[in-house]
């Protein structure tokens, strides 16, 4: 597949919840789902120039499914970025992944530098909660990241700092959201996109003036209750898909793609 130069191509991939031995995760093998969209990018998409997977890598962030995560990543044909969530485990993560970025404070945060702007992967996760933390430390790390480029940038996190609309979902989301925005606010002009994982569907809006998106997770998704009916979160099977993006010096384009549709195409 030829690609245009004059743009960045990326996928965004979330919520994998890979389990250890191939488990099952509400009767499903997230293995098999994780196979299966690696297929589809490295067939369809093998030109794209990264891979960012936002966060619940696995499902009970155990050693035995970072390995099996591990090695499925390993027949991923274009590099990855990939941040943790509240599903994950830091010190497991971190055994299989000793690579990967992270902030003077320990915490699993990094950049790239694109011709297009400047890509921050943020850790929302905190240990003994599935709800996002964004701390002082983090805030203090992305300050600085963004003060010290006067470029576009594009931001990727597990926990969206906006309510999408679900109740039981929004309880879960960034719980620092107006600290978290007082850091942006300065930047607000200049950032591009905001990409979120954990809500395990696809949305689309806009978060006080930025554009913001959002991806069906891999293995299961929430379903769509937008009144809080019974407690607790209730599931689906919907079909898994993935983001491709396309960044050029004018726009952000985000196209879902269902990549388990198996229909047959027709001319139009």
């Amino acid at each position: 597949m030829i690609k245009n130069p004059n743009a960045l191509k990326f996928i965004h991939l979330t919520d994998p919840h890979v389990a250890g031995q191939e488990a099952l995760v509400y009767g499903r093998r997230p293995t098999e789902r994780l196979r299966a969209a690696i297929d589809s990018i490295n067939m369809d998409h093998d030109n794209a120039d990264f891979v960012v997977i936002t966060g619940d890598l696995t499902h009970h962030g155990d050693v035995d499914a970072y390995e099996v995560f591990a090695r499925e990543l390993r027949r991923l044909s274009v590099p990855s970025h990939l941040l943790v969530g509240n599903h994950d485990d830091a010190r497991a993560f971190a055994y299989q992944f000793p690579e990967t970025q992270r902030c003077e404070h320990g915490f699993i945060q990094g950049s790239k530098r694109t011709p297009f702007g400047l890509c921050l992967f943020l850790d929302t996760s905190e240990k003994g909660t599935s709800k996002g933390v964004y701390c002082e430390k983090r805030r203090s790390w992305l300050t600085n990241a963004l003060a010290e480029t006067d470029g576009p940038v594009m931001l990727f996190m597990h926990h969206p700092p906006f309510a999408i609309g679900i109740p039981n979902t929004d309880d879960s989301k960034l719980q620092d959201s107006e600290a978290f925005w007082h850091v942006l606010a300065p930047h607000k002009q200049r950032i591009r996109h905001i990409f979120v994982g954990h809500a395990h569907r696809v949305m689309f809006g806009n978060w006080r003036g930025i554009s913001v998106s959002g991806m069906r997770g891999l293995n299961h998704q929430v379903m769509l209750e937008l009144s809080r009916q019974q407690a607790g979160q209730s599931g689906n099977f919907e079909a898994p898909a993935y983001g491709i993006v396309l960044a050029d010096a004018d726009q952000v384009m985000v196209h879902m793609h269902d990549f388990t549709d198996r229909s047959d195409p027709f001319p139009l």
